[in-house]
């Protein structure tokens, strides 16, 4: 790991020792003055406590430089396809285009991740999959809404595996003067995403008035949307040093990436409420689910990744 990458994590565990300290002491006055728990401070403690656990398993992904993180993006993609297609009902007839999902379009994406085949990367699900899919299925026999699942098989490798896919294959940019930093550039988009979350969450809490979308996600609010993304943007433009950006195309990198992972998890949360749930599962404390996790990040790292490539590259 480089230095600048082994600066960030120290700083992100100082952050959290922070957080975890201010959480401890509002949990202990709020016992002192009240019986029972409060749910926003248990919620607050539970997701401080998880990102501890994200962070470490972070650190070691990339302390094991490229492939610890393609290794660990592959566990990912993995986790939420399961969840993807567990909540969405499937049939028998399914088992063929599942199988293909799984143990074929899966691995293979991220095998061309690993050996850096760009070419093929980019259309490999989209194009071959999107063919192979519906044809397993169809000659699977069963046309009861056939259309519907094939779909959501479609869907689900898309969001969940070719989406996902393009963080780690951020190392394969060849971009001029950033030779072998590609990993910082990688950190800092996973920073600025999951950051603007975060604070959203936080604004959200402390000023939020008005709803942005009360059907979908009632949680989210226009002040905690304008204040997660703005001070993200800050934090995005502070850290250029570890990107291939200036600080005001860091800035302007980070607000896109930031209202793509808006948008994502209103889209991701449009398919919960279609499926009739509150979270995609419950694998992380305090956050629900993988997708609960990376709901932003398929949004915003493909567009992230093609816009750094055709102006960088």
């Amino acid at each position: 790991m480089s230095p600048e990458m082994i600066k960030l994590f120290v700083g992100l565990a100082a952050v959290l020792t922070v957080a975890s300290v201010i959480a401890g002491v509002i949990k202990w006055r709020w016992q002192q003055k009240a019986q029972g728990e409060n749910a926003v401070i248990e919620n607050l403690v539970a997701r401080i406590n998880a990102w501890w656990g994200m962070i470490i398993i972070l650190a070691i992904a990339f302390h094991f430089g490229y492939l610890g993180v393609t290794v660990l993006f592959y566990g990912v993609s993995f986790y939420a396809l399961r969840e993807f297609l567990t909540l969405v009902p499937t049939r028998n007839s399914d088992y063929p285009a599942l199988f293909a999902a799984f143990y074929f379009a899966l691995p293979v994406q991220y095998v061309l991740v690993a050996i850096g085949w760009y070419s093929l990367f980019v259309i490999f699900i989209p194009v071959y999959l999107f063919l192979l899919l519906p044809i397993l299925a169809a000659l699977a026999g069963d046309t009861t809404h056939y259309l519907a699942r094939t779909s959501k098989v479609q869907w689900g490798l898309m969001i969940a595996v070719y989406c996902v896919s393009s963080v780690p294959a951020i190392w394969m940019l060849d971009i001029e003067g950033f030779d072998g930093r590609q990993l910082s550039l990688i950190a800092w988009f996973i920073l600025v995403v999951q950051l603007s979350d975060v604070l959203q969450y936080i604004c959200g809490k402390l000023f939020g008035k008005t709803k942005v979308a009360p059907s979908l996600s009632p949680s989210k609010t226009l002040e905690g949307l304008v204040g997660g993304v703005l001070l993200s943007m800050l934090v995005g433009a502070a850290l250029y040093g570890i990107t291939p950006f200036s600080p005001w195309q860091a800035a302007l990198f980070a607000l896109v990436v930031n209202l793509l992972g808006f948008a994502g998890g209103i889209v991701m949360s449009a398919i919960k409420r279609d499926c009739g749930v509150k979270d995609w599962g419950n694998m992380i404390e305090g956050h629900g689910g993988m997708f609960d996790r990376i709901d932003s990040v398929c949004f915003a790292a493909p567009v992230f990744f093609h816009l750094v490539r055709y102006w960088w590259t």
